[in-house]
């Protein structure tokens, strides 16, 4: 978040720069609070392209093997641009490559999933996926050893990770 502040400035101080560069040569032309009028747009252009482009820049560092299973998308009060076209905030991402099975329970699979937010420390919550009875389970040492020990909460077909797993 610091080093977007520090951008966002760097971005400002370079649009007033180029204005007070664009004003000389132009002979005073242009108004003296030209400066001040761009660095405030592109500061705010700057913010706006950020934040609306954080899932894909997000996405384009995770291997390929990394799918978004589920994408929330938010308007705010404060970003009145958003009640137009929402962003993304949150993600549900599933790593296909690090899908196991348990040779105790074939029909179990266990899958990493990772959950990214905006201004959020990214987090990873293995699951157990039952795909007959539409169910998933937090990983725990139990749950490893025994999946019918495991505490299953049925979620449905409709389920984001019960999709990408099960239907695919």
């Amino acid at each position: 978040m610091f080093l977007e502040l520090i951008a966002t400035f760097a971005v400002g101080i370079g649009a007033a720069g180029t204005a007070l560069v664009v004003g000389h040569l132009s002979r005073g032309r242009l108004p003296r609070y030209s400066a001040p009028f761009a660095a405030g747009i592109a500061m705010l252009c700057y913010v706006v392209w950020s934040e609306y482009t954080w899932a894909n820049r997000t996405l384009s560092t995770l291997p390929d093997s990394v799918e978004v299973v589920s994408a929330v998308e938010e308007s705010k009060p404060w970003k009145p641009w958003s009640y137009i076209v929402p962003q993304v905030t949150r993600m549900m991402v599933l790593d296909r490559a690090g899908v196991q099975t348990n040779p105790a329970a074939p029909e179990i699979l266990l899958a990493d999933i990772y959950l990214f937010g905006r201004w959020a420390a990214p987090m990873m919550r293995p699951q157990l996926v039952d795909c007959a009875k539409a169910a998933r389970a937090d990983v725990s040492e139990v749950a490893l050893a025994d999946p019918s020990q495991a505490e299953w909460i049925a979620v449905g077909l409709e389920d984001p990770v019960i999709e990408a797993l099960c239907q695919s």
